[in-house]
Order: C-alpha cells, then structure tokens, then sequence
C-alpha cells in the first residue's frame, strides 16, 4: 500500500516544552505529519526522560511513548549565542511554536508570542500553562495532580468512604496537549484573515480540567446536589455502573428506558421493569441505593461470563472490567493495529487514534537523543543530523 501525504507535511513545530501537555501536543502534529524539533533542557533534557522506571536505552518509556517522532536539540538559554540560533530557527522555519514553559521564561529571551510574532507575522504561537493567560493564579506553576485537585476533579472520584485519589492517567496535561492542537489548526485555517492576536494561542490545564467537568460543573450551577463519589457509577443515568459477578466484574451501561426494561427482563427481574419507583431516568437515579441493591444481588448469582453472554445477546452495553495486560492482548485491540513499534524498535506505544480513508498514519520517526545547540541549529535541515538512531 503506498502512502499517502498526511495532513500536515510541509509544517514546521517548534516545541519548547517539557513533561508531558507540549510533549504530548508535538506527538500529534508529529502523527499528523508535521516536523516536530524539541528543544530541551540543556541539562539533561525533558524531565520525563527520568520519569521511570520502566527505561529503554537510558530514556523512561513514557519519554519514548511521547516523544518519538521529533527531532531534539539540548538549548542553553542562558547563551546569547543559543538564543539567536533557536529565534532565527523559528523565524525562518517554523509554522508553529508551542510552549509551557514556566510564564515569562521565554519572554526574557525575546522568544515570547508578541516578539515572535512581530518578527514571523504568519507564525502561530501557542502558550500552554497551568492556571490560564490570566486571573490571580496565571504566574502558578502546576502539574495535573495539583490541577485535579483545585479542579474539584479529585472530589468526585472514587467511592465515599476513600481517600482522595487521582484519576490514574494524566488527562488533563494530554487534554491540554489535545485543545492546544485544536487551537492552532483552528489558528493556521484562518492565519490568511488572521491579525497577530488570533495567532496566539493560549491553553492550560485547568482550563481543560474545566472542561471536563462540564457535567458536574452544569448540575451544579442548576442548583442540582453536590456532586459526590460514586465509583464506577453515574450521577445522571441508572443503572449505568460496574457490577460484581460471582467471580469477576461488569460494566453495564443501560442508558435509556428501553435499555432498562430489557436489562431487567434478560436478568429475570420482571418485576422491576415496571416498577412506577423506577421507570424513567429521573426515577432511577431518585431511588439509586434500592435498585443498585435488587441488580448487585442478582449479578453476584452468577460468573461474568454468564451474565455477558446473556446480556450482549440482547444488546444491552456491556463490557468485562479488564486489567492493562488483557487490553494489551485483547483481540479488539489487535484488530484496530493501535499499538505499534516505533521505526527505532525501542518501545510499542499507541499509534494516533485517528484513520484517514480507513488507514491509519504510520509511527513517525524515532525517539529524539540529545544534541548540542550549535552545529546542530546552524545545520538543522539536515535530518541526517538530528535524527540519531
């Protein structure tokens, strides 16, 4: 199958970032097709390269996972010298910068979006914070833990009687890194039109987290209850919750009445399907602990299988509560070719969750080693260079 050219060949990233919101936002430019070169920390470069274990070749495999692709170099900037090669660099060569350096950083360079843009005016310039561009908090730095936390996402996951816990994933650092690309596409398709403030962009974690508390944040401005743990469940739709099994456990996802009465009838609770205290949504989630109480019980009669069975033959959602190595096996997930090789061999990671035409865009390149600032961008249109294997 010949290849065709992804969206976005012939465009130019410059990122200047570090841990994972600007890393993860150059991973998608780089899977759609852009020239993604890093630049990184002249001491040791991005701190993921440390975050692990486990490592591959000296780098964590979650550098490798967000980071393949890219070209890197190592950047003082506290020399003059380094400064001018990274300012002439963009200015002659990059579409797109992005950044989530500590506010300010680079503004003392003379590499912040107003200058930037003065010099390139086609140059789109993409800042990405913690707290947002503006407000008491835009100076506070902060990772997505701390954000989950202020966010008052922390206070709704889990069950009620833990200990405040995080989402286990970093969703609103790769969120950010999601809104950021939007932003700037959505800057490039109008750069024609465009004046220099609709070529900055700015982004930030808890502006994403914001955003994915929509629902919560919604109820509560509706004068609904305070939003509270519920597990696996849902505050707006019942039963909508994982279920323990006589062995293990399932996710069922009755999302309407019809999915509900079917649920009820398939599970032999005839009875409850047109219970007044239950036949709508609104009635379901009134009277949550007695219904939740009658399935839990009935669910624990049997193996998860049983009930699988039963219930995808009936076509209510529903899925087993899988652990990360039986979603590494799991025939679905073969079946998309999402996890693939890096060119370099060095790690398997998540291809981009996208397919063009039915195909999907191959891993680009290889994960970036560290280079010196001098040669390498007086010399950076040679891939030969930079692209060390």
């Amino acid at each position: 199958m010949v290849e065709q050219a992804l969206p976005l060949d012939g465009v130019c990233v410059v990122e200047i970032g570090h841990s994972l919101a600007a890393p993860y936002a150059g991973l998608i430019f780089a899977h759609l097709g852009a020239r993604v070169v890093k630049i990184e920390n002249a001491i040791g470069g991005d701190y993921a390269r440390g975050w692990g274990p486990p490592f591959i070749d000296g780098a964590s495999a979650l550098f490798h996972a967000i980071n393949h692709g890219k070209q890197s170099i190592r950047a003082d900037f506290s020399d003059p010298k380094c400064i001018g090669h990274i300012r002439d660099f963009i200015v002659d060569h990059a579409d797109v910068v992005i950044q989530n350096l500590k506010p300010g950083s680079l503004e003392r360079h003379g590499l912040g979006a107003q200058a930037l843009t003065e010099m390139c005016p086609s140059l789109v310039y993409c800042n990405m914070g913690a707290f947002g561009a503006s407000g008491p908090l835009r100076d506070k730095p902060g990772y997505d833990p701390l954000v989950q936390a202020y966010s008052g996402m922390m206070s709704i996951v889990g069950h009620d009687s833990d200990a405040p816990s995080r989402v286990p994933v970093s969703l609103n650092d790769m969120g950010t890194g999601m809104w950021a690309v939007i932003g700037v596409l959505a800057a490039l398709r109008g750069a024609k039109d465009a004046g220099p403030k609709q070529r900055v962009v700015d982004v930030s974690l808890y502006e994403t987290a914001l955003a994915w508390m929509t629902v919560p944040l919604s109820d509560c401005l509706a004068g609904g209850e305070q939003p509270s743990r519920m597990g696996s469940g849902s505050p707006n739709i019942v039963p909508y919750q994982v279920f323990g099994c006589a062995d293990n456990a399932v996710l069922v996802a009755a999302g309407n009445d019809t999915l509900y009465r079917r649920l009820c009838r398939t599970m032999g609770l005839d009875e409850l399907a047109d219970d007044p205290r239950f036949l709508t949504n609104g009635a379901r989630v009134s009277n949550r602990k007695v219904l939740i109480s009658v399935l839990e019980s009935r669910f624990k009669e049997f193996p998860a299988a049983y009930w699988l069975e039963r219930l995808e033959a009936a076509s209510i959602p529903c899925g087993p509560l899988q652990s990360v190595d039986l979603v590494v096996n799991n025939e679905q997930t073969a079946a998309l070719d999402i996890l693939r090789k890096t060119p370099d061999g060095r790690t398997t990671t998540v291809a981009l969750p996208i397919s063009f035409g039915g195909q999907r865009p191959a891993l680009p390149g290889n994960t970036p080693d560290l280079g010196e600032h001098d040669h390498l961008l007086a010399s950076i249109d040679s891939p030969s260079v930079l692209e060390k294997s």
